[in-house]
């Protein structure tokens, strides 16, 4: 990839290969939160279908074009589209992701907001945004902004929480501002100057058991916080025998579903496609 500081002004690349903004600004998510996922991503049955499905739609929508994975932790995400031969950069803010991210060889890496970067306005091919805008306090002022660093004609991909009513204190503890439902997404998307070339719920199996595991004991107050990771690794863990086999006929019909352009009717996430 051509050098980065020739399309964002406010970065220099550091010794370790990563490039790092001038400037910081503050974000909503907890400083412990990029250390957790890389505990729980590789195992995860969540992490990975979100995965399957953002790959199944970038090769749809846009491979050829280079994506930017902005506020992408880990860079579980990037691994998946590099390692399928598309060109990705990651921006994430937090340094732990960052580094975490090095780690799995990630080969472009900017430790920043997009803001703090600045990147050139309508340079960015195209934008991923996973589990991010639920972070983000004035979403609709971030997409505007988000506008107009992408080019002409290119895409956003964006993933977020769905329904408000599953709220619970998980959604406390990630710093999330609000979860959506996918019409309130597209309304918001729309204003924002974009138009929808695709939009689905992802996790159609969910939302029952986050209604009655993580919810109503919010709501009651019998969720406990005692061993957070281990609670983690168990809700996330793909093995589960006969239960797992189930897990993956869903998946693999709702990627079938977003292979061919095909709205699943509800889900834990709302994940939508969207063009300048």
């Amino acid at each position: 990839m051509n050098d980065l500081n020739q399309i964002a002004k406010n970065i220099e690349k550091s010794e370790d290969g990563i490039y790092y903004s001038k400037t910081n600004s503050s974000i909503s998510y907890p400083e412990e939160g990029n250390s957790d996922c890389f505990q729980i991503e590789e195992n995860s049955f969540w992490f990975n279908h979100r995965n399957n499905s953002i790959l199944t739609a970038v090769k749809r929508y846009s491979p050829q074009k280079k994506f930017f994975d902005i506020g992408g932790g880990n860079g579980f995400v990037a691994k998946g589209l590099q390692d399928s031969n598309i060109e990705v950069v990651l921006v994430e803010p937090g340094l732990q992701g960052a580094k975490n991210a090095k780690k799995r060889n990630i080969k472009n890496i900017v430790c920043s907001t997009l803001e703090d970067a600045q990147f050139e306005k309508s340079s960015l091919a195209s934008i991923g945004m996973f589990d991010v805008i639920e972070h983000i306090e004035d979403d609709v002022k971030f997409l505007k902004n988000v506008h107009e660093y992408l080019e002409e004609e290119g895409n956003i991909y964006i993933t977020v929480p769905a329904f408000n009513f599953l709220w619970s204190n998980e959604d406390d503890i990630a710093g999330h501002y609000r979860r959506y439902s996918l019409s309130q997404l597209e309304k918001i998307i729309t204003k924002c100057g974009f138009t929808i070339v695709f939009s689905t719920y992802i996790f159609s199996i969910l939302p029952l058991p986050v209604f009655l595991f993580r919810s109503i004991p919010s709501r009651l107050g019998l969720s406990k916080n005692s061993n957070k990771i281990d609670k983690y690794k168990r809700e996330h863990s793909s093995n589960r025998g006969f239960f797992s086999s189930i897990l993956d006929s869903i998946w693999n019909w709702e990627l079938k579903r977003i292979k061919n352009s095909k709205k699943i009717p509800f889900g834990g996430s709302c994940f939508i496609v969207a063009k300048k």
